[in-house]
């Protein structure tokens, strides 16, 4: 167990740091008023779509109607087709080499034409009440089901690393190959992209490749439940889990020749609250809590220890840091640490909450940590770090269905 003074030390940085990347204001075009939370100052100063859910998530511990605003930020840029981009550029425009890199048509678009995994719904039934009650939010999930359904079942998919929240995932290397995030063909992806509207029937029509993602396919189930609509995880469970390995796995159009490498998306649904109780165990005692791969010293790595591509190094191509090939993030171990509570690892998940909470209050919020050593890496003052709160100040008697119930 932390000590009351590191709890209430970590209570009052997650406050300050998401009270400094605060930014509210009018939007200059044509007046509409937002107010979100940039993930980091000095290197994130839009409003990103994953980011500002995970963000409201946490504002409820200090500010409940600043988990609204920054929903409400978000619904404010929707198009009347229900469509959000994954990054909203409010009063800041692109500049830079991020004009060639960002999935904008025109640096002139208030936002981008790519998405991020779907959680708002979900943010919204825990941080603010009912998403079923707001229509904005359902037209949201109907455009998702007409736009990004690629087989009908309800599964999205996705037509480039960085709609996933992952960019630069080594799971994406056997799909994007040498195009992908972290790769010199990215931008000529992105070019593509562009010229086909990110529209996923066309660019799966053009050979692709696109890519049915696990966490982002978590995070869609777990706002479709939140809208009271039907489950998606006996879909995820009979599309995406390979019995063999106990593990899932994304799907890929084209299909893969291989089998990608091992992340921690494997895991993701254990967040899933109706995932069945055997894979679940599964997932818990023959890979998450394995030293070897997932159960580091500060876990888990976003990519099992075991694998090739696995990496602590933050250089790469250019200008693009290869991230999510080694550290943790305290989003996907808040995932992970749902399944643990709700399947009676109370000792496992008070590890992790207690592993994770120290090292945030030697190396503070940092965008991700190293699994051996806790050492920061990434942005500073990375505003959904904060999450550490869900693990450290959330009941585990009732984490399992709390954030699921009105």
């Amino acid at each position: 167990m932390l000590p009351e003074a590191d709890r209430a030390a970590i209570r009052e940085l997650c406050e300050s740091t998401l009270r400094h990347n605060w930014r509210e204001g009018r939007r200059k075009s044509d007046g509409v008023p937002f107010g979100y939370t940039c993930p980091s100052p000095g290197h994130y100063p839009w409003q990103f779509y994953w980011d500002s859910c995970f963000n409201a998530i946490t504002w409820r511990h200090f500010d409940p109607d600043r988990s609204r605003r920054e929903l409400e930020s978000l619904l404010a840029a929707q198009r009347e087709d229900g469509f959000i981009g994954h990054t909203i550029f409010w009063n800041t425009r692109l500049t830079g080499r991020r004009r060639y890199t960002y999935n904008v048509v025109s640096p002139d678009d208030p936002m981008t034409a790519s998405i991020q995994p779907p959680a708002m719904a979900w943010a919204w039934r825990i941080a603010v009440g009912d998403p079923g009650q707001i229509p904005a939010i359902g037209r949201h999930y109907d455009w998702l089901a007409a736009n990004r359904d690629l087989d009908g079942d309800g599964l999205i998919w996705i037509v480039q690393p960085d709609e996933s929240g992952l960019d630069a995932s080594p799971q994406f290397d056997p799909i994007w190959r040498w195009k992908a995030h972290d790769r010199p063909g990215f931008i000529l992806l992105v070019r593509r992209n562009r010229r086909l509207g990110y529209d996923l029937s066309r660019i799966a029509g053009a050979g692709g490749p696109v890519c049915c993602e696990v966490a982002t396919n978590v995070l869609h189930a777990l706002s479709l439940q939140a809208l009271h609509r039907p489950s998606l995880t006996k879909t995820i469970v009979e599309r995406m889990y390979n019995e063999r390995t106990g593990l899932f796995e994304p799907l890929v159009h084209p299909p893969l020749k291989r089998a990608p490498p091992v992340t921690w998306t494997a895991l993701a649904p254990l967040a899933l609250p109706d995932l069945p109780e055997p894979i679940g165990r599964r997932l818990v005692e023959e890979h998450l809590l394995d030293p070897d791969r997932f159960w580091l010293p500060v876990p888990p790595p976003s990519v099992a220890n075991t694998e090739p591509s696995f990496s602590t190094r933050e250089d790469g191509f250019l200008w693009i840091r290869r991230y999510w090939r080694g550290p943790t993030w305290i989003n996907a171990a808040w995932l992970v640490w749902l399944g643990l509570v709700r399947l009676g690892y109370r000792e496992s998940a008070d590890h992790l909450a207690q592993r994770l909470g120290a090292t945030v209050k030697a190396n503070r919020l940092r965008e991700y940590y190293d699994p051996f050593t806790g050492r920061g890496m990434g942005a500073t003052d990375f505003a959904w770090s904060t999450l550490i709160l869900e693990l450290l100040e959330t009941d585990p008697a009732t984490a399992a269905t709390s954030y699921l119930n009105d």
